[in-house]
């Protein structure tokens, strides 16, 4: 029996990183393994971190990070799937080694500091038709390898990865969050959105359906709730990438359904708390604007989203109290790669539902 259940947000840092932070907690044994009483959740993006100069450095670490969590028994380590990780059997399905650094390289002349030229990467997108734009070989998945997929197909094939975690029944762990109309997809009634463990089955069933049909040898989508990008489609859409926002904060576009990149918080299923990474503290003061409370940005604390009818609130911090009905998210992705100390990165006590305290 677990004794001490907790959730760590986006692991996109160095693997020594990661491992000093359950150290502070008291959370490995003397081999630096996990102690027996403790379980973990990892919500997912275990891939890309860093800039240029790190890229050797990020592929390797993100590899040997994802397959120590993978060494561990599935009943004391859950792995939620991001749309990092997935990207490696989707956007990046058909390239080897090679193929991606001539990508990579061609990416890297044309995205230059955010400033693209049009006509280049139109002329680039012709040229790697599976990519969504040259920003994504030259940031987004900037550290891939071919082994990386490998090791992804083969946890997606043996169930390890999932896209739900219900860690109470009504507490789900997700990667981005999900509202009542991707439920809806998944096919759910309305009564059963707030239900965690119906949700995390839901969603699991979707992954391994996706899986199972799926020929390893092309980019794996799962129907109604993820669609890789490509040229042709655009970017990314649906569960692994969608970000809670204000209306009048992202292009309509983009809260375009089913599959969204934005989507209204009040869209969220009543009465359920859901633990979500995928977006940094900043971020989520941009695109929630006026819903937002009035403190800087800052990465290592844990934070949430309540919404309540037309009623939501950012802050950071947990909730001090419960707020029947409400639909409540609890983000965990601390920016793991840019705190300066490790003693300022939150871990999530998914019994207590605040900060684990460290030792």
């Amino acid at each position: 029996m677990h004794r001490r259940r907790l959730a760590v947000g986006d692991p996109q840092a160095p693997f020594p990183v990661f491992l000093r932070i359950l150290e502070r907690h008291g959370l490995l044994d003397g081999r630096r393994r996990l102690r027996d009483e403790v379980s973990l959740v990892s919500i997912g993006d275990h891939f890309d971190w860093g800039g240029r100069p790190q890229r050797a450095e990020a592929a390797e670490s993100a590899l040997t990070l994802l397959e120590w969590l993978a060494s561990h028994p599935a009943a004391q380590v859950q792995l939620v799937a991001g749309n990092h990780d997935l990207a490696r059997v989707g956007e990046l399905a058909l390239f080897d080694d090679e193929s991606f650094r001539v990508a990579q390289a061609e990416a890297d002349r044309i995205y230059r500091g955010g400033v693209v030229d049009a006509d280049d990467e139109a002329r680039f997108l012709e040229r790697w038709p599976a990519l969504p734009s040259a920003e994504f070989a030259a940031r987004d998945a900037a550290s891939f390898r071919s082994e990386q997929r490998a090791t992804v197909a083969k946890l997606l094939r043996s169930g390890r990865f999932l896209l739900g975690v219900a860690a109470d029944d009504d507490l789900l762990l997700c990667h981005a969050g999900v509202t009542v109309d991707d439920l809806r997809l998944a096919g759910l009634e309305a009564d059963a959105c707030r239900d965690a463990r119906a949700v995390a089955a839901a969603l699991n069933a979707a992954l391994a359906a996706a899986v199972a049909g799926w020929d390893g040898h092309g980019p794996l989508a799962i129907p109604g709730l993820h669609r890789p990008g490509s040229a042709r489609d655009g970017e990314s859409r649906g569960i692994l990438v969608q970000r809670p926002a204000h209306p009048a904060r992202s292009e309509p576009a983009l809260f375009e359904g089913p599959l969204r990149r934005r989507f209204d918080p009040r869209r969220l299923p009543a009465a359920l708390t859901q633990a979500v990474g995928h977006i940094r503290d900043t971020k989520c003061r941009a695109m929630l604007g006026p819903w937002s409370d009035s403190a800087p940005g800052r990465d290592g604390p844990l934070r949430h989203l309540r919404a309540r009818g037309d009623e939501v609130r950012y802050a950071r911090g947990l909730p001090a109290a419960a707020a029947p009905g409400a639909a409540t998210l609890v983000f965990l992705d601390g920016g793991m790669n840019f705190i300066a100390d490790v003693a300022d990165y939150e871990l999530f006590d998914l019994d207590a539902r605040c900060p684990l305290p460290a030792c």
